[in-house]
């Protein structure tokens, strides 16, 4: 979890997350006196700050609230989280595609985004910079896998099964827990064919139970963060004066 993150969705004070981000990086002391009796002391709003550590601390925490508070974009609905599609779902699967499509320079077939990497919706009204980190608080670098067709058909069975796993450019029916007339890019898979992925760095390595994703037969680093993709797609809706929308639209079809 990032330190911007860490202060706004734990409810930490700046203060105390410096202070144990500094303690973090030295080294373990060692009393000489083993301390007796109870020796906690537990932190809350009854402490009296100290005016000393107020004053260093009081400029950093602006320039992060300023930084968290930057209004980058306007929802007129909610976007959340669903089994197998939802609009918050195909939003970030959708842009995973096309944001790395324009850092990696070449086409990119499929993009992926499972709902355990979504951790906060997308609320209805201003969307701020604080409000990406609620949504996606890892340094999970994109990744470009070029998957063989086999490879594609477990993916697409593992989506039908969790239901946690939504795929960018295709569609398919579930049926008994299986995927079936799959298709990407409006053409059918073809299992002798290879196929690209954009999806994180931690799902290509078998996060999320998506082993198979490590038998990829080339895995190459698109030079982007999922945040920062995220970030850019807000922002360049906003530039082109459009709200941030998405929907479902029926890339999954369930047969009961």
């Amino acid at each position: 979890m990032s330190l911007f993150s860490l202060f706004r969705t734990r409810g930490l004070s700046l203060g105390l997350g410096i202070t144990l981000a500094l303690a973090g990086c030295q080294k373990e002391l060692v009393p000489s006196v083993s301390p007796s009796g109870n020796t906690d002391i537990p932190v809350n709003t009854q402490i009296t700050p100290d005016p000393t550590a107020e004053s260093t601390i009081a400029p950093f925490r602006t320039k992060v609230d300023q930084t968290m508070n930057e209004v980058i974009g306007q929802a007129p609905v909610a976007l959340e989280k669903g089994e197998y599609e939802s609009s918050l779902g195909n939003f970030v699967a959708d842009l995973s595609r096309t944001q790395v499509m324009a850092v990696y320079g070449k086409p990119v077939d499929m993009g992926g985004m499972t709902n355990g990497g979504l951790r906060n919706p997308i609320d209805q009204g201003p969307i701020t910079v604080g409000d990406v980190f609620e949504l996606m608080p890892f340094e999970n670098e994109m990744m470009v896998l070029t998957l063989s067709g086999a490879t594609v058909q477990e993916m697409f069975d593992f989506a039908a099964r969790t239901k946690i796993l939504v795929i960018a450019n295709a569609a398919y029916t579930v049926r008994n827990g299986k995927a079936e007339a799959i298709s990407i890019g409006g053409q059918p898979l073809d299992i002798n064919k290879t196929y690209t992925l954009a999806i994180s760095d931690y799902l290509a390595n078998g996060g999320d139970n998506m082993g198979f994703l490590k038998k990829a037969l080339k895995s190459e680093k698109a030079g982007l963060l999922a945040r920062d993709a995220i970030m850019k797609e807000i922002q360049q809706h906003t530039a082109q004066g459009k709200p941030v929308t998405a929907q479902k639209d029926g890339r999954v079809k369930v047969i009961k």
